[in-house]
Formats: structure tokens, C-alpha cells, sequence
């Protein structure tokens, strides 16, 4: 694999668009992913907690073949309102699958719980994910922010402040792979009681600190950080990502690159996919460049969903900023 994109972003894959709108008096926010001209979408859930929108039509053996775009958001079931938000702005702008007169955009959605992270969620009758949805594809551009922005905004691990991450790859055979991730996980990023990410094997020059592995490793690596432990709150959890690729693809390897991405999740997240996360990914292929990939090159694009999707996770947690309701620290205030 050569270096990243020019952005180090999932929009280095053109024909991606991404926006964020947060509410910072909730502490939570959403994400859209906008896909120009529409692309072949896949699902590979692996948590035992999901919460989804849309998410059965995009198994392989179903109709419909390309989405418009995809939402990442905060607030768990109450997040899903989302999509409508972000499917009002494409309907407002023409966007959709054609049904006679009528245009259906096509808006799966993931959502991720962060209701116990020190943001007000007395919203009264209705909450505002709709329009933060809206919002959040209003803002849709190739260059966005990471860290508390998005659906990263209120995320939390069980160490350090969560966030939203994104990184980019260019395979040797020339496909651009980018991985786009809301971090909230029951588990930890870093490694032990130390600052250093579990993906440092995968990390490109010092794009989530430079660290590398600690040396030697501490012998409490492989314990269990668990998050919200002492509250015994299973269920606030989940991390919900997009894993896309500017290669042709049909839906039933757009899934398999999707389930590769998992194991980014597994390289970056210890432990991962317990039953009280709902970890989930979105797999895109947007088709841009011409290209449908040989065996060889998918194999490689496989094994870079998963090492670009690690980078995504540990630089979303590197990115968090603080904020003085944080339950949790953001890396940077621990980390010189």
C-alpha cells in the first residue's frame, strides 16, 4: 500500500461527500455521508446491540443496488430520526431512487449511544436529530473535521474521549480505500493505563501521536477496561463506521469488504463486538475510477479496509477535544 490520499480522509474516494452538525448543549451530533451519483452499499453488522435504519436492503440478495447516502449519529434510537433529516435535503434536491414522479433517497443509518455523557437531553416531546440530520448534509464537503465533531461528538471509550476518525490508503494496484468511524466503544483504543493506540502497527508517520508500541508492553495490556463498569449499563456502547473504495464492486464484495473492516475494529479495540456494542460497518463502492479490481487486488483492498480502518479509530480518539462536562480525558490532556 502507498501513502494516503491528499486529505488523509474516506473523501480522498471520489464521489464521497461528508457533513457534521452538532449540538453541543446535548453533547451529540450526526454525520452524513453524501454519495454523488450514488454507490453500491453493503452492511456487516458484528455487535450484539445494533441500532439500524434501511440496513436489510442492503443485503446481496435484495433490490436495490446503490444508496445516496449514508448517516452515522449520536443519541441511540432516538438518533435514527436522522436520516430523515439528511433524505429531506437530497429529496429538496432532486436526489433518489425513481418511482414515476417520485424520487426516494436511499438513507441507511447506524446509531451509537451516547446519552450518558454529561450533555442535556431533556429536548421535551421531540428530539433534534432530524434536524441535525438535515443539517450535517447541508454541510456535506470533501474536507471536513474529525475528533468531537459528528456523531464523534459525546462518543467515550473506556479510557479516553472517543471521536470521529477517518483515514485514507492507496493500494499497489492503485485503489483509493478510506474508512470513516464514530469511536464508542465498551472497550479501549490505547493500550493498558498508557497512551499508545492498538493500532500503532498501522499508523502512517505520526497522524495519531508517533508513539509506536510501548516497550515493553505492560503486563496489564490484555486486561479489561470496560466502560460505565461500576454503573452496570450494558448497551452504552457501539461503533458505527464506513469503509469505501473508488473500485467497481458488486454488492456482494462491497459486504465482503465491509466484514474486512472488522478486523480493523478487532486490530484498533480491545475487546470489540461484545454483546453490548453494536459495532457496525457500511461498506461503499463508489465505482470512480473505471476499475474493477483482479483477485490479487481485492485481496489487497481487503487487508486495507482493515488496516485503514484501525487508523480511522485511533485517529478519531486522537483528534477529541476537551470539554469541561468530559467523563472522560481527552488523549491529549494525558499525553504530552
Amino acid at each position: 500500500m502507498k501513502a494516503h490520499g491528499q486529505r488523509n480522509l474516506i473523501t480522498d474516494v471520489r464521489g464521497l461527500r461528508v457533513g457534521n452538525a452538532n449540538d453541543p448543549e446535548i453533547n451529540s451530533g450526526v454525520t452524513a455521508i453524501l454519495c454523488d451519483g450514488g454507490a453500491t452499499a453493503a452492511v456487516q453488522v458484528l455487535g450484539g446491540a445494533p441500532g439500524t435504519r434501511e440496513t436489510d436492503l442492503l443485503e446481496p440478495h435484495n433490490t436495490v443496488e446503490t444508496v445516496n447516502g449514508l448517516v452515522l449519529s449520536g443519541g441511540s434510537a432516538f438518533g435514527l430520526d436522522a436520516a430523515s433529516g439528511a433524505q429531506a435535503f437530497l429529496r429538496e434536491a432532486g436526489v433518489g431512487f425513481e418511482v414515476g414522479p417520485h424520487r426516494i433517497p436511499i438513507v441507511p443509518a447506524a446509531i451509537l449511544f451516547d446519552l450518558i455523557n454529561g450533555g442535556n437531553k431533556d429536548w421535551g416531546r421531540y428530539p433534534p436529530y432530524r434536524e441535525l440530520g438535515y443539517k450535517a448534509a447541508e454541510n456535506a464537503s470533501e474536507d471536513f473535521a474529525i475528533g468531537s465533531q459528528g456523531a464523534g461528538l459525546g462518543a467515550l471509550t473506556a479510557t479516553f474521549k472517543g471521536g470521529l476518525g477517518s483515514a485514507s490508503c492507496i493500494t499497489a494496484g492503485g485503489h483509493t480505500v478510506g474508512a470513516l468511524v464514530a469511536v464508542n466503544p465498551m472497550g479501549s483504543a490505547t493500550i493498558g493505563d498508557t497512551g499508545h493506540f492498538w493500532a500503532a502497527p498501522f499508523e502512517r508517520g505520526d497522524e495519531f501521536g508517533g508513539l509506536g508500541l510501548p516497550s515493553p508492553m505492560p503486563a496489564d495490556a490484555s486486561a479489561l477496561r470496560i466502560k460505565f463498569r461500576d454503573m452496570q449499563r450494558g448497551g452504552a456502547n457501539t461503533t458505527i463506521a464506513v469503509i469505501a473504495t473508488d473500485a467497481k464492486l458488486s454488492k456482494a464484495e462491497t459486504k465482503r469488504l465491509a466484514i474486512s473492516a472488522h478486523a480493523g475494529f478487532a486490530r484498533a479495540i480491545w475487546p470489540s463486538h461484545t454483546p453490548f456494542d453494536g459495532d457496525l460497518v457500511f461498506g461503499l463502492a463508489t465505482a470512480a475510477s473505471g476499475r474493477t479490481p483482479s483477485t490479487d487486488e481485492f485481496l489487497d483492498m481487503s487487508a486495507a479496509a482493515a488496516s485503514t480502518m484501525s487508523r480511522a479509530i485511533a485517529r478519531g480518539v486522537y483528534a477529541a477535544g476537551a470539554d469541561p462536562r468530559d467523563m472522560m480525558p481527552a488523549w491529549s490532556t494525558r499525553v504530552a
